[in-house]
C-alpha cells in the first residue's frame, strides 16, 4: 500500500469521524464498574472501538507471524539435521562395509549425539559393536531401538540374529515368534526361526514352520524346501521312536514313506520298525523294494543281518538267486550275494559271483578282500595273498607324494621347484609327520653285561 492511499484512507476516515460526531452531539454514560462513569461521544466511542479492534487485529498478525517464522526456522533447522545424520549413517555404513570399523563406529556415534531416536542409526552401531565383539552393547543398542519402534519389523530381525550369533537361542526365537505376530507372512522370519529349531532339534516346532515354508516356496526353492520338510518328518519320527512311541514312529514313517516314495532313510527306518514289531516278512518285503527303487547297498544290509539275526539264510539266498537270474548286470547284487554266500560258508558259490564280478573288470578293494578270505577257506594261500596285495594296491600304496611346504601344492614325484608358487627345495613328503625338530635319544656307554 502506497503513502498516499494511506494518507487518503486517513482523511476520509477524520471526514466520517466529524461527519458522525455532528449528528450525534449528545454525549453518553459508559459505566466500567460501579461508581466509575465515563462521559463520552458516540463518534469518539465507535471510533475507540474501531482503533482497539484494529490494533488486536494487528498485534495477532504479528503473533502469528512470529509463529510461523519460528516454525520455519525450526523445520529448516531439523531437516538440516536430519540431512547431516542421514549423510553420517551412510558415510559409517559405507566405512563398515570397507572394514573400517573404527571411522564408522565414530561416524556413527557423531550421528547418534545428534539425533537419537534415529532407529537406523542405532541398527547400525549395534552392527558395528557386534563385529568388534562387544555383544552386550550391540544388544544393548537393540534393544533401545526395539523401545522406540516395538513393531519395526528390521529391528526385531536383527535382534534374533544377534541373538542368535551369540547362541542365546531362546530369545532369538522369541524375537522371530514376535515378529511372526506382526507379520505371519513373513519369509526370513520364518526361515530364521525354522533354523533355530533346528540347531536345538526340536524337530515339531521346525517342521510345522517349514509347512508353511514350503507353501510360500517355487520352482527349485520349493524342490529344496520339500526336501528339508521330508527329512523333518524324518526326525520326527525317530524322535518317536527314542522316545518308545513306537506306534506313533511305525505311522511316520508309513506316511512318509507313501508321500514322498523317494526319500531313502523313510525305506530303512519302516523296514527296521517292521522287524522290530516281529513283522519280518513286512520287513524284508519293504526293504527288497528300497533296493529294486533306489539299488542302494544299505538296503542289502539290512537283509542280510536280518537273516543272520534270524539264523535262516535260506529265504535270503533264494532272493539272491532270483533276483541274479533276473538281473544279471547289477554287479552290487552279486557282491553282496558272494559275500552273504562266503558268511554262510559256501565258498563255491561264493568265489562263482566274485570271479563273475571280475570278468565285468570290477575293481575294488572290498572285492579282493572278500576275494582273498575265500581262498583262505579253501587254504589257497598263494591266491590268498596276491588277493590282499591288490586290495593294499600293491606298491603304490607304499609311495607318498610330496607337497610345496609354501602354498600346498602336491605332487606325486619330487621337484626342486614347485610349478605352483615357484619356490625352490620347498616340496616335502606328505602324510609323514616331521620328525626333525624332536629331541635326539640320550647317547650313553652300555656296560658290559648291562644287556641281559
Amino acid at each position: 500500500m502506497t503513502i498516499m492511499t494511506l494518507l487518503l484512507l486517513l482523511i476520509l476516515f477524520m471526514v466520517f469521524f466529524i461527519y458522525f460526531l455532528q449528528l450525534n452531539p449528545v454525549e453518553i454514560a459508559i459505566v466500567f464498574y460501579p461508581d466509575h462513569v465515563i462521559q463520552a461521544s458516540p463518534a469518539v466511542v465507535v471510533v475507540a472501538c474501531i482503533v482497539l479492534g484494529l490494533t488486536v487485529g494487528y498485534l495477532l498478525h504479528l503473533y502469528g507471524a512470529a509463529s510461523y517464522l519460528l516454525k520455519g526456522w525450526r523445520r529448516t533447522r531439523s531437516e538440516k539435521r536430519e540431512r547431516e545424520v542421514s549423510e553420517l549413517h551412510r558415510e559409517g555404513l559405507a566405512r563398515l562395509r570397507s572394514g573400517d570399523s573404527t571411522k564408522a563406529r565414530r561416524l556413527l556415534q557423531k550421528a547418534l549425539s545428534m539425533d537419537g531416536g534415529r532407529i537406523e542409526v542405532l541398527s547400525a552401531l549395534a552392527e558395528v559393536q557386534l563385529a568388534d565383539g562387544e555383544v552386550d552393547e550391540s544388544v544393548s543398542l537393540l534393544q533401545r531401538a526395539r523401545k522406540l519402534a516395538p513393531k519395526d519389523l528390521t529391528v526385531l530381525f536383527a535382534l534374533a540374529e544377534t541373538y542368535g550369533k551369540t547362541q542365546r537361542l531362546s530369545e532369538a526365537a522369541d524375537c522371530y515368534r514376535e515378529l511372526l505376530d506382526l507379520d505371519g507372512d513373513n519369509y526370513q522370519g520364518q526361515v530364521g526361526l525354522r533354523d533355530l529349531y533346528l540347531a536345538q532339534q526340536q524337530w515339531s516346532d521346525a517342521l510345522a514352520v517349514q509347512k508353511r515354508l514350503v507353501k510360500k516356496g517355487a520352482g527349485e526353492v520349493q524342490a529344496a524346501e520339500k526336501l528339508l520338510l521330508n527329512g523333518l518328518r524324518y526326525q520326527t519320527a525317530q524322535q518317536a521312536e527314542a522316545e518308545e512311541r513306537f506306534d506313533e514312529a511305525l505311522a511316520g514313517y508309513q506316511k512318509l514313506a507313501k508321500d514322498a516314495p523317494d526319500f531313502l532313510p523313510a525305506q530303512v527306518s519302516l523296514g527296521e520298525m517292521l522287524r522290530q514289531q516281529g513283522r519280518s516278512e513286512q520287513a524284508a518285503s519293504t526293504w527288497q523294494a528300497g533296493y529294486r527303487r533306489f539299488g542302494h547297498s544299505v538296503f542289502l544290509k539290512r537283509l542280510e543281518q536280518q537273516a543272520m539275526a534270524e539264523e535262516n539264510p535260506t529265504t535270503l539266498l533264494g532272493y539272491y538267486r532270483q533276483q541274479v537270474a533276473d538281473h544279471p548286470d547289477d554287479l552290487l547284487l552279486r557282491f553282496f550275494f558272494g559275500k552273504f554266500c562266503l558268511r554262510v560258508e559256501m565258498v563255491d558259490e561264493a568265489l562263482e559271483q566274485l570271479h563273475g564280478l571280475e570278468k565285468s573288470c570290477a575293481d575294488f578293494p572290498q572285492l579282493h578282500l572278500v576275494l582273498a578270505e575265500s581262498h583262505m577257506r579253501r587254504q589257497r594261500l598263494s591266491d590268498a595273498v596276491a588277493e590282499y596285495q591288490k586290495a593294499l594296491g600293491g606298491e603304490d600304496r607304499f609311495r607318498f607324494g610330496y607337497v610345496c611346504q609354501e602354498c600346498g601344492a602336491a605332487t606325486s614325484s619330487w621337484q626342486g621347484r614347485c610349478e605352483q608358487c615357484g619356490c625352490w627345495g620347498c616340496l616335502n613328503l606328505s602324510d609323514v609327520p616331521s620328525i626333525t625338530n624332536l629331541p635326539a635319544p640320550e647317547v650313553r656307554e652300555i656296560h658290559h653285561g648291562e644287556r641281559d
